[in-house]
């Protein structure tokens, strides 16, 4: 079995203790997000859980437990942008995650941890020139660390465009030219896009 934690939200960032709660426990209850009344209780044992998935944006309130994670195989996506407070409130400054992204990596191993750079969104503050020099200098930060890169441009659905109100459309021809950057850029760094 794989347990994806990533789905609902940023359980590393923001729920550590109760998940080392429920991996003492061994077990964990989950509500259906669409019929509130079903309850799942599914054990956590590497009997049974070959995978745990984490998506974070910040993987450091972890690293002193990851020795309860050693007996079970893990997959860690960790998203790391140099956007600001003003788009990312809570989450620490780029250079704080990579050095927790660096320590990870050397924790679970190198194939078993993947930078995020998503998602890119343009406008005034955030232009292309910022996208290139910010994917620059992070990649070379986690050069070692990571042999891939997911990357993604942003979609204006109506929740997007309700929370970030100055963003435009990534456009066919910046998606290319940033593209062809990012992949150049990461290949130099020993990563794959």
């Amino acid at each position: 079995m794989i347990l994806h934690t990533g789905m609902r939200t940023d359980i590393p960032a923001f729920y550590t203790p109760w998940l080392i709660n429920r991996l003492r426990a061994g077990t964990v209850s989950v509500r259906n997000s669409f019929d509130p009344v079903q309850v799942t209780r599914y054990r956590i044992d590497p009997a049974v859980v070959d995978l745990i998935g984490f998506c974070t944006k910040n993987p450091a309130p972890m690293l002193p437990h990851m020795e309860l994670l050693a007996p079970f195989g893990q997959l860690w996506h960790v998203t790391i942008t140099a956007y600001g407070c003003d788009v990312e409130p809570y989450v620490p400054p780029w250079r704080a995650v990579a050095a927790s992204f660096r320590r990870l990596s050397e924790i679970v191993g190198v194939p078993r941890i993947a930078w995020r750079y998503d998602p890119v969104f343009i406008n005034e503050t955030y232009t292309p020139d910022f996208h290139r020099r910010a994917f620059a200098e992070i990649a070379e930060t986690l050069a070692g660390t990571t042999e891939t890169v997911i990357i993604s441009f942003i979609t204006r659905y109506a929740k997007t465009m309700r929370n970030f109100p100055g963003v435009r459309a990534v456009m066919p021809a910046d998606r290319m030219e940033l593209g062809a950057h990012i992949i150049e850029t990461a290949r130099a760094h020993g990563m794959t896009v």
